[in-house]
């Protein structure tokens, strides 16, 4: 019997398919309590973290008996990889069970931006009729979506995107332009300034690593198409947000849903109080009710499976 420490939410039948065969500590709020989660975490044979959970420094030291770390999302930024693979830890992450939800989340924000209609309510309520001023808003189809970052998330967005009656280009980093899954998914492969210069919408898809710090710089928001939609799912300081509020205010882009951000929760939002067509949220777009079931389900039977 292996002892779990799960230090975020998790679906509770998930963490009860594991309390079923093994010693369990399940305490969402244990995150905030970095003192007591070093203290479990030297007793813990299997780590379970969101993305709050830092695994690095002190608490990667504690995990001395530590043989696997659950990840309930994909990206691993909160995560020393290297640091526990050389402890000889595995990272297993939920790849691909919270695709849906960030693609659907895309899907919304772009129609919304792209319509613009809809923060008529007040006006529309106070006996105004902004009717005129919003008459103007843009149909999804026919609109180019650019893809930045084609793995699972990515190839969904583009699923629904094309459903949807929009083009659909892609670049991936670390994909061949020619590789298969372009043609697979009925996508065109280009370029990176190619794509930000010519697609309606552009949506963020990749992990924070080197490259992609600072890969939606200022000298690139201002080569995005005039009226463009920027969309960031993915992680905070890859879009520089001073520049993107910037290019808002000056009427050079059409709209931005931001779901990441450099520091969360958001600490310095000078710039962004009343910018136009800026929607905030607060880092939930791979999270939903199916979502979190198959991030939480999926975490568990690799749990299980490794330890078995």
């Amino acid at each position: 019997m292996a002892r779990i420490v799960i230090s975020e939410f998790m679906d509770e039948r998930a963490v009860a398919q594991l309390a079923a065969a093994h010693d369990v500590l399940y305490d969402p709020l244990l995150v905030d309590d970095m003192p007591r989660l070093i203290t479990e975490a030297r007793g813990a044979e299997v780590l379970i973290v969101r993305n709050r959970t830092q695994v690095r420094n002190a608490l990667l030291a504690a995990l001395q008996r530590c043989k696997v770390v659950g990840r309930l999302g994909v990206g691993l930024d909160n995560i020393d990889v290297t640091g526990c693979e050389a402890q000889g830890m595995r990272v297993i992450p939920a790849s691909g069970a919270n695709a849906l939800s960030v693609a659907e989340y895309v899907i919304t924000s772009a129609m919304l931006l792209l319509r613009g209609a809809y923060t008529s309510t007040r006006a529309v309520a106070a006996g105004r009729w902004p009717r005129a001023a919003l008459s103007d808003g843009r149909e999804t189809a026919g609109q180019t979506m650019g893809v930045i970052g084609f793995g699972a998330i990515g190839q969904t967005t583009a699923r629904l995107a094309q459903a949807l009656g929009m083009k659909v280009i892609a670049f991936d980093a670390a994909l061949a332009a020619d590789a298969p899954v372009f043609a697979r998914a009925g996508v065109r492969s280009v370029g990176l300034d190619e794509l930000v210069a010519s697609a309606d919408v552009v949506t963020l898809h990749v992990p924070l690593v080197d490259g992609t710090r600072g890969l939606l710089s200022a000298a690139r928001i201002a080569a995005m198409k005039p009226g463009a939609i920027l969309i960031n799912t993915s992680r905070g300081h890859i879009v520089d947000l001073p520049a993107l509020v910037a290019a808002l205010r000056a009427g050079r882009l059409g709209g931005a849903a931001i779901d990441v951000f450099d520091v969360e929760p958001l600490t310095n939002s000078d710039l962004l109080p009343d910018c136009p067509n800026l929607l905030l949220t607060p880092h939930v777009s791979g999270l939903s009710v199916q979502a979190n079931e198959r991030v939480s389900f999926m975490i568990a039977e690799k749990i299980l499976e490794h330890l078995h």
